[in-house]
């Protein structure tokens, strides 16, 4: 099976990347949704796989969800695509210019029926959440669990090859007011990369 790992910065890949050397390809892209768009787009017009698998770190806005947990994001929604009617936002959709919900083509359990994990829905950003008002207004808005800068633009690029994919992240903070000392990314990057490698290992091995 022909696999590509897709991420926006290499640590997050690294011990993967580090395990497997060559038998699959990983690809990064840069942070954010244009940088992974365009990096799909060109990968995909020269390459086909059987499976593409995004790998990354998302923040939470569930506080069920523990830091460092591994993810799997079913639905993601482009959250500032669209138009400001003064206080009120109109999605893209809404405004009749295109969709802003996109969802994986395929799930970790008919990947791989002995692997599972927690679903959640997500939001892609270009400006990650640390305001309490923007945090409620979108909270109010869409109810996300997660959020990414690229998970709906891996899903819209797969889409439009129809490329078979899923989106595996690993929460490393929650969503709030900027605090780093209390992110957990060394945990949430370990415990995805050591779900990545045993699913990747009985994937190669089915």
């Amino acid at each position: 099976m022909l696999i590509l790992v897709v991420a926006a910065t290499p640590p997050e890949v690294e011990p993967l990347a580090q395990y497997f050397g060559n038998k699959i390809d990983v690809l990064i892209t840069g942070a954010g949704m244009v940088p992974t768009a365009f990096a799909l787009g060109q990968h995909f017009a020269r390459f086909k796989y059987d499976l593409v698998i995004n790998l990354g770190i998302a923040g939470s806005f569930d506080r069920n969800i523990a830091l460092g947990s591994v993810i799997e994001v079913t639905e993601d929604t482009f959250a500032e695509t669209g138009a400001e009617d003064d206080d009120q936002f109109i999605p893209m959709n809404v405004l009749g210019f295109g969709e802003v919900t996109y969802r994986s083509t395929t799930t970790l359990d008919e990947v791989e029926s002995n692997f599972f994990l927690k679903k959640a829905g997500a939001i892609t950003v270009n400006t990650v959440h640390g305001n309490d008002a923007s945090i409620k207004k979108v909270q109010e808005r869409l109810n996300p669990q997660l959020e990414s800068m690229e998970g709906a633009a891996f899903f819209y690029a797969c889409g439009q090859v129809s490329a078979r994919c899923i989106q595996i992240r690993a929460v490393s903070n929650y969503v709030e007011k900027r605090n780093r000392d209390s992110w957990q990314i060394g945990l949430a990057i370990k415990n995805l990369n050591n779900f990545a490698i045993d699913l990747i290992e009985a994937i190669i091995n089915h």
